[in-house]
């Protein structure tokens, strides 16, 4: 089978997940999250019940793979303001307040498992560092503003 071939092989799943599950999605960074999850860190195979039922499991995983790598793209290329709009967009759909959250983050770096497999190493770079200015930012936002040091 060709290359060509195998591409034209995956436009369906790949249609079918950007369309049923990633577009209910709130944000890139949301997708991005949802998308790693559903890789195994052993293997870096992705694994979706619901697409399998319709397509192979390589189908699957490499129509998760290649969306995975968009939204990265889009992540990585943003500008920092951009990020920092798409993480507390992240933030707010989920049910922790964000000061945990950023806490946590900053101190587990739960972002790094969010990078694709096959990335180029400057690009995780740039993303990491993009995403831990961002949660700085936005953990300083956050904070009360008597940790800000009032002045009168």
């Amino acid at each position: 089978m060709s290359y060509t071939t195998k591409n034209i092989d995956i436009e369906p799943a790949i249609t079918d997940l950007r369309n049923r599950t990633l577009s209910r999605l709130p944000g890139d960074f949301s997708r991005l999250v949802y998308l790693a999850s559903s890789r195994d860190y052993n293997t870096g195979q992705y694994y979706h019940d619901g697409l399998a039922f319709h397509f192979s499991e390589m189908v699957v995983s490499k129509a998760f793979a290649e969306c995975h790598r968009e939204v990265f793209d889009r992540l990585v290329y943003a500008s920092l303001e951009e990020l920092i709009e798409e993480l507390g967009n992240y933030i707010s759909s989920t049910d922790e307040r964000p000061e945990e959250f950023l806490k946590s983050w900053k101190h587990l770096g739960s972002y790094r498992v969010t990078i694709p497999s096959e990335c180029d190493e400057l690009e995780a770079q740039v993303f990491l560092s993009n995403v831990k200015m961002a949660l700085t930012i936005l953990q300083t936002r956050h904070e009360p503003a008597s940790q800000h040091g009032q002045s009168a």
